[in-house]
């Protein structure tokens, strides 16, 4: 699969790139903060920072709680911040075949409830930030508010710029029938192509989300701001925040300035414009 992280290798280069300017706090190795719950078959890795109301973090493909590594210190400052590896991803280990949207959404259901959490806020980033739509459309009254960066709704060239769309088809066709031996080369297959395949959600099913919703893209991300603003447009309270001169890693390119919007959103009642 030589091809395999030409897109979705983003995530694992800039954890990187966090992680050598967070050297003093190893978030997504810390076992300071860490531990692994029970959770629907797998050991689920979870690392807690700070103290306050429950604010839930969902990363990207390929990625780990180290995305966050720009979000955790400011968040931990009021809020009991709950950064997660999700299923097959980090330290959260799935040998099982499938992987869904919506069997990560439920992961973070039944994580909640095992940490006697009855709600909490949720900050989901590219596939996160879908999961954190499908949480809130699975189990409503878990999410108090979400901010949703660089999610979209179908595998295709809509959702994705043409460019992208056009580098997933081609890779998928030069390595789909290659064999995968080792345990490592059949997890990478299996989270490509949750992204390959996945999601397929109605924009009208985005109705089911009843919680305000902060959705949020680049200026310059991977899913084109007409998918993000549709998304917006289909949830009945919600903002839409498009981040001047950012690709996708808004969280991280304008760490200051995200964090700052989404905990005042967090923070104040939601008016309608």
């Amino acid at each position: 699969m030589k091809k395999l992280f030409c897109i979705l290798s983003l995530f694992q280069l800039l954890t990187c790139g966090v992680l050598a300017q967070q050297k003093t706090i190893p978030y997504g190795n810390n076992p300071a903060a860490g531990r692994y719950y029970d959770v629907r078959g797998i050991k689920m890795y979870v690392e807690v920072y700070g103290q306050g109301k429950p604010l839930l973090l969902t990363h990207g493909n390929g990625g780990s709680i180290a995305a966050f590594s720009k979000t955790i210190p400011y968040f931990a400052k009021k809020y009991k911040v709950i950064a997660v590896d999700s299923r097959a991803h980090g330290k959260t280990v799935d040998t099982k075949d499938s992987l869904s949207f919506e069997m990560m959404a439920d992961d973070f259901s039944a994580l909640l409830d095992k940490m006697h959490i009855d709600s909490a806020y949720v900050i989901g980033w590219s596939d996160g930030g879908i999961n954190a739509l499908v949480m809130a459309m699975r189990h409503p009254k878990q999410v108090i508010k979400l901010a949703s960066t660089g999610a979209n709704l179908t595998p295709d060239s809509t959702a994705l710029q043409p460019a992208v769309w056009k580098d997933f088809v081609k890779q998928y066709n030069e390595d789909k029938d290659k064999p995968r031996n080792t345990a490592k080369q059949k997890n990478d297959w299996k989270i490509f192509t949750l992204d390959y395949f996945q999601p397929n959600i109605p924009f009208s099913a985005l109705k089911a989300i009843k919680c305000p919703s902060l959705i949020i893209c680049g200026d310059h991300d991977l899913i084109p701001i007409d998918h993000t603003t549709k998304i917006y447009q289909a949830i009945d309270r919600a903002y839409l925040w498009v981040v001047p001169n950012s690709g996708h890693a808004t969280l991280i390119e304008h760490a200051d300035d995200f964090n700052k919007l989404v905990d005042e959103f967090f923070q104040k009642p939601y008016h309608k414009f």
